[in-house]
């Protein structure tokens, strides 16, 4: 996949991770999620990081600095409106054409500029679940946007579970919605109803 391809994704994500961290309130912060160790302040400093200042820094071929990573975002009072600007700032930065090109210095090692992109959106929409779920909301995407989570998660899923991102895969049935699919491809029960929500 290319930047066509995969820009309309990024900016379709961002906008759904926006809202969703809208909806988190700060009697929230302190819940329990589905990501074993982390509550919500946790989680949602992960999904700040990574798919807002992370996907911008990579666009710009910049490391994150300490100061950032060791940032509580969730400590500020509008952190859900600071992340949907600082969302805006990192779409954008991927909407030149010559941010696709070559290779991304992860530090570790490098990616494919598209691949890296391709993974950031799969964090942004799978993390996005995982708060929406914490905090009685849902995660919508469309159709595109799971086809391409769902071929990511089974791409590099024994990679993540190496390093204890992902769970075993979850059992579902071949005839489950696309995101679904990817969800427990990933080690998340996508039967799992919204943490706070009544019956869950």
């Amino acid at each position: 996949m290319n930047k066509d391809d995969l820009h309309p994704y990024m900016t379709e994500c961002a906008a759904e991770a926006a809202r969703v961290a809208r909806g988190v309130t700060a009697a929230r912060l302190g819940d329990p999620t589905h990501c074993s160790d982390w509550d919500v302040r946790a989680l949602v400093n992960h999904w700040v990081l990574y798919t807002s200042h992370g996907l911008e820094h990579r666009a710009l071929r910049k490391q994150l600095p300490e100061e950032l990573t060791a940032r509580d975002f969730t400590a500020e009072a509008d952190w859900a409106e600071a992340y949907a600007a600082q969302l805006d700032r990192a779409v954008a930065a991927w909407a030149d054409p010559a941010v696709w090109e070559g290779e991304v210095d992860l530090g570790m090692g490098s990616m494919p500029a598209p691949e890296l992109a391709s993974l950031i959106i799969k964090e942004t929409a799978v993390h996005g679940w995982d708060v929406a779920t914490a905090t009685g909301q849902e995660f919508h995407v469309s159709d595109g946007v799971a086809r391409l989570v769902l071929d990511v998660v089974v791409t590099h899923g024994d990679l993540y579970r190496q390093y204890d991102g992902f769970a075993e895969p979850v059992p579902v049935p071949d005839d489950a919605p696309v995101f679904d699919r990817a969800l427990a491809a990933s080690g998340r029960d996508p039967s799992q109803r919204p943490l706070g929500v009544s019956g869950g």
